[in-house]
């Protein structure tokens, strides 16, 4: 690499807990205690917000809003919020630690990336005490970036380009045009752009893919190629430079963003 200097990965749903299972299990469980069942699709749009972010940003979808008017009598306020993230906190504290399994790929691509001299940071959604968790099991299991700055080290958490920038200043990479953001999730992107910095969004194992390695296995060619195409819209949408399958094909991609880069081309 020219001019790569750093890859700032996502943790869940990118390089750990394949289809990011860990915080959608916690969601749905924590507001089905408030007597509210959400869905599946709607404890994920806001996936890689900061999580009372994720809480406040579930409470304002339509759906949901009315279901709590029925079952409230009101409409969710602050203390709601509050209350949610406190539930949601505790249940995914107690079970973090089974979801650090890094996705099929991650080691064997971080030690090539790390081989050509490249610095790999991440961000996450996760707060620093949620993280304390992940971090030694995730290293247990072989996958151990750079640096860490998690939600709860930054002012705000993404969309803002805090996490990634704090990450630039510990790792000494100056210049943004030479980072590369790496996630799973719309958040994630809006996050690289909002930073300036190149942004890939990788497909399998994400919380927009929103399937386990088993159910993925199962796909009928057919409906793979529907689901990738539609995941891969989701993501260019949401302003990604580049899409790839899994994170295996992401030296290629480091490749020609290099390539661009020395071209003149900026993200």
């Amino acid at each position: 690499m020219k001019h790569i200097e750093m890859v700032v990965f996502d943790w869940a749903g990118t390089t750990i807990d394949y289809g990011c299972i860990a915080p959608l299990d916690a969601f749905v469980s924590s507001f089905k205690e408030y007597g509210v069942d959400i869905t599946p699709e709607e404890a994920r749009a806001p996936m890689g917000m900061k999580k009372r972010d994720h809480v406040a940003a579930i409470l304002g979808i339509e759906r949901v809003v009315r279901i709590w008017q029925n079952k409230h009598g009101r409409f969710p306020d602050e203390n709601d919020i509050e209350g949610i993230y406190t539930s949601f906190e505790k249940k995914i504290c107690a079970t973090l630690s089974s979801y650090c399994t890094p996705i099929p790929g991650v080691i064997e691509t971080l030690e090539q990336l790390r081989d050509n001299g490249l610095k790999i940071g991440s961000t996450t959604g996760y707060t620093r005490e949620m993280m304390d968790i992940v971090v030694p099991e995730a290293k247990k299991n072989g996958y151990h970036p750079d640096y860490l700055v998690t939600s709860s080290d930054v002012p705000a958490g993404r969309p803002y380009p805090y996490m990634i920038w704090s990450n630039a200043v510990a790792l000494d990479v100056p210049d943004l045009q030479h980072i590369v953001k790496v996630g799973d999730t719309k958040a994630d992107i809006a996050e690289g752009v909002s930073a300036g910095v190149w942004t890939v969004a990788i497909i399998e194992g994400s919380s927009i893919w929103a399937l386990s390695k088993e159910e993925t296995k199962a796909l009928s060619p057919q409906n793979y190629h529907s689901r990738f195409s539609t995941c891969q819209n989701i993501c260019m949408n949401a302003g990604a430079h580049y899409v790839i399958k899994d994170i295996t094909k992401l030296p290629e991609i480091l490749a020609i963003i290099d390539s661009q880069i020395e071209l003149g081309k900026r993200a």
